[in-house]
């Protein structure tokens, strides 16, 4: 074991603040990395409060992580010291079940490790995230990033980017297919600049006027404001797939009623409160309503691989670890564009 330091929260009503804990040595399968960049996710801010009802304190969270490999076990081949990585929201699962064979360790069905917050079969504690100086991490969830690619913009791309990727991809998003995206934030800047680069016809839904001109530099072909009865109705039965990246209540069966015949809608922003969905709207169209977690790490991969082919990374605004609890009340009042990516070197030995 060897020393390690962070930011924790130790209760739901109290700010984060400097901690120390213990990390382990690599095994002979584990890689060490020296964490240059955390982005900042809601899903942070929801296990810090405990939104979600299921924190272990203290937490110590960040799942978009990018860094310098310091050393590697001696069974490591795919990475060497000073490699640049990354690590998103999970470290292991059980690697054996169906979903685990098939690449997909987000749905493994012993339920996979994630990167804080989780049981660490190596401590007997609970595992602690990227908002520290290191971390240890199995090869295996280990992901390769371009030194091509700033890394700070890159680190969102562990979470946010593989959020709206993995959907886009499976519905076979692509040229001929109109697009539309629901949210103008972490999510949804990252969902245009996919939609886009895969070749849709790409419309933002927005319920702000003002991001129009924004959202038309990230890719969008067309901004649809989502509150004018009139430019929602234009667009009714035309769209081939939605992907609903608003977290903040909303009526779904507005958007179920824009999507074509075979149409689906996707949502990834997780709601607190279930949507009311009128199962008319599905069965006229015959249109599906499905969720999507984030990719398994072969899928990960790829969608990094495709960033560093085609220049794509978040736009973040890095802050120093002291401005973190600053940053969530920023956070929940949409005030960043888009993500938010914490310069470790801020953190003080």
């Amino acid at each position: 074991m060897f020393s390690c330091i962070g930011y924790a929260a130790t209760a739901p009503d109290q700010p984060l603040a400097p901690f120390s804990f213990e990390r382990r040595d690599p095994t002979p399968e584990d890689v060490e990395i020296d964490i240059l960049y955390c982005g900042v996710c809601h899903s942070d801010l929801h296990m810090a409060r405990n939104e979600w009802g299921v924190s272990t304190y203290p937490v110590v969270p960040g799942h978009e992580i990018v860094g310098r490999v310091k050393r590697v076990g001696s069974d490591v081949t795919r990475f060497k010291a000073g490699d640049l990585v990354g690590v998103g929201c999970m470290v292991d699962s059980c690697r054996t079940c169906s979903s685990c064979k098939e690449g997909l360790e987000q749905f493994c069905e012993a339920g996979m490790i994630g990167t804080y917050n989780a049981p660490d079969k190596h401590t007997g504690g609970m595992t602690y995230g990227g908002y520290s100086k290191s971390v240890v991490v199995y090869e295996g969830f280990v992901l390769k990033i371009a030194d091509t690619l700033d890394p700070a913009a890159a680190a969102p791309l562990l979470c946010a980017g593989i959020t709206t990727y993995s959907p886009l991809r499976h519905w076979k998003v692509g040229p001929g297919k109109k697009v539309g995206i629901v949210g103008l934030g972490g999510l949804g800047h990252m969902g245009l600049k996919f939609a886009h680069a895969f070749g849709a016809q790409v419309a933002l839904f927005t319920t702000s006027p003002s991001k129009a001109e924004d959202a038309k530099r990230l890719g969008a072909d067309t901004v649809i404001i989502s509150t004018n009865a009139d430019e929602m109705k234009a667009h009714a039965g035309s769209f081939d797939f939605i992907l609903d990246c608003v977290s903040a209540p909303h009526d779904i069966n507005a958007y179920i009623a824009l999507l074509k015949r075979d149409g689906t809608i996707v949502s990834v922003g997780v709601p607190e409160k279930p949507f009311q969905v009128v199962t008319m709207g599905l069965v006229l169209g015959r249109r599906s309503f499905a969720g999507s977690l984030i990719g398994g790490i072969p899928e990960t991969q790829e969608m990094l691989d495709f960033c560093a082919e085609h220049g794509i990374t978040s736009d973040v605004e890095v802050i120093k670890i002291d401005e973190i609890n600053t940053a969530y009340e920023r956070m929940l009042k949409s005030d960043v564009k888009y993500r938010f990516a914490i310069d470790m070197a801020s953190l003080a030995a």
